[in-house]
């Protein structure tokens, strides 16, 4: 009789999971509208969010919610040759959204588009210091070399999307791609929606349309899940974190730091460079207006990646030290009182705002001439990459830079080195080390990054690194769905159940 029971326990869980697992339409609201939704552009958090593997995919993709390491997307398998490169053979009877067939020529056109100079594609940037060609070897084929070697290659190519060979070199509004969605309506400032696709050669989502919604305030997204107005909301503050059975936090691999134009005086001082380190106190921000499980950051990269130096410590708050410096410096010369600003982007993380308001107040007191200037998106980017605009005064850019990739490649050249293309300075000896470690593997590989982080923060004082955040997410008790390091990023609609 009892295991009757048991039996028939077991029996009706089983029917009511399955009766509560679904599908259907959601709504996600994010805190940044995308100025565009070009697919060689999904790198970037406000883009990549929308559009990265629902819209556009890429031959590979790295696990970031398990252990599965460098997983299979549209390359089946990849192997390297006898000559260093590497060959990816693709999956087959693969469609775009637009009904045309996916190929090898697809995917040497996407790349060879990335890296043409008709457009600036974002994901250019984690290829540069090396020559790299794509060769088609049949229709499921398709060899890439470089020079130097690159011994991760294959997570390299996990940031290019893959478009139609038809595809024009310059943006586009409209993405087409090979993923589980396609791009149904974008009403500019209202909303953005994706609907699922029936010729998706993968397995079909809970998920059957997305709808995006915009809005700046923290506070704002977690009471429209709340009151059911969105289902989903990947960020808000932790203030706004209450609620145990829909707020989650979870670990980020976003550095928050000041970009230091090295350029223009007194920034090409480094005694004024390491004044601006000391005069601020980032202790005080933890547990108030960042989360008490942020780290300070030593390096742009989060502590779990390749080459972690932990010889490398924090500048130590200072304000008398840092005021000691500028007069220092005040005295051979340099022009310290003249005004410095800060380039901020509106609505970038939780409390951006109060964050660069305190962090203005605290170098003015250390003797620092400082502006503070909000802008969106589009134009944050004019500030914060090359080519640099000519007459401009001496800035520092606030930013929020993305690696979960766990090795430094893939932000270092386009960071720190003389041609990258956010680089805020310019030095032989960092050119060298970065060349060198890319190419390098094992033991040495992470040798030669942990000597990079050292160098950019000791000895150069590239810029004022703060935080390694933490994210805090608000998701509707219908969803089945668990933040990731990832989900600031990229946040595949795939991996979101219905229940």
């Amino acid at each position: 009789m009892k295991k009757t029971l048991i039996l028939g326990a077991l029996l009706l869980g089983s029917t009511l999971s399955s009766a509560f697992a679904g599908s259907g339409p959601i709504k996600i609201v994010l805190p940044e509208e995308a100025d565009l939704l070009e697919p060689c552009m999904a790198t970037r958090s406000n883009i990549g969010r929308v559009i990265m593997q629902n819209v556009s995919e890429t031959l590979t993709e790295l696990d970031l919610r398990g252990d599965k390491g460098l997983m299979p997307r549209l390359a089946e398998k990849w192997e390297q040759q006898s000559d260093g490169s590497w060959r990816f053979n693709l999956r087959q009877g693969v469609k775009f959204s637009d009904g045309t067939s996916f190929d090898a020529k697809d995917v040497k056109y996407s790349f060879d588009r990335v890296m043409s100079d008709k457009n600036v594609c974002e994901s250019e940037r984690y290829f540069g210091g090396m020559t790299i060609s794509a060769e088609v070897v049949d229709d499921n084929t398709i060899d890439f070399k470089a020079d130097p070697v690159q011994p991760i290659l294959p997570l390299l190519l996990s940031l290019v999307t893959i478009v139609p060979e038809e595809t024009p070199l310059e943006f586009i509004r409209k993405p087409v791609g090979t993923g589980p969605f396609k791009l149904t309506n974008w009403t500019p400032g209202q909303q953005i929606v994706l609907t699922g696709r029936d010729d998706y050669w993968g397995a079909k989502p809970s998920v059957t349309e997305a709808t995006y919604l915009f809005r700046a305030d923290p506070a704002v997204r977690a009471a429209m899940v709340q009151t059911g107005e969105a289902d989903l909301s990947p960020s808000i503050s932790q203030l706004d974190a209450t609620n145990p059975a829909t707020d989650f936090s979870y670990l980020d691999s976003e550095t928050v730091y000041l970009r230091i134009d090295h350029n223009i005086e007194p920034l090409n001082d480094v005694r004024v460079r390491r004044a601006l380190n000391m005069a601020i106190d980032r202790e005080a921000f933890l547990g108030t207006l960042v989360p008490d499980g942020a780290v300070l950051a030593t390096a742009i990269v989060p502590p779990p990646t390749l080459g972690w130096n932990p010889d490398v410590k924090v500048f130590p708050y200072d304000a008398a030290a840092a005021k000691k410096l500028l007069d220092e410096a005040k005295a051979d010369g340099v022009k310290v009182d003249t005004p410095i600003t800060i380039i901020a982007r509106t609505a970038n993380f939780p409390n951006v705002t109060e964050i660069m308001e305190a962090i203005q107040a605290q170098l003015q007191e250390a003797g620092f001439n400082i502006e503070l200037k909000f802008v969106e998106v589009a134009e944050h980017e004019q500030y914060y990459s090359k080519p640099f605009k000519e007459g401009r005064g001496p800035q520092l850019v606030a930013a929020m830079h993305d690696n979960s990739k766990g090795d430094p490649s893939f932000s270092m050249f386009f960071k720190y080195a003389s041609e990258g293309t956010q680089s805020g300075f310019s030095d032989p000896k960092v050119d060298d080390l970065i060349k060198r470690a890319s190419a390098a593997v094992g033991d040495e590989r992470a040798k030669l990054w942990s000597e990079v982080i050292a160098l950019v923060h000791d000895e150069v004082v590239a810029d004022v690194l703060l935080f390694h955040m933490v994210g805090f997410s608000r998701v509707s008790e219908r969803l089945d769905y668990k933040p990731t390091m990832a989900t600031n990023s990229t946040l595949q609609l795939s991996e979101i159940g219905i229940k």
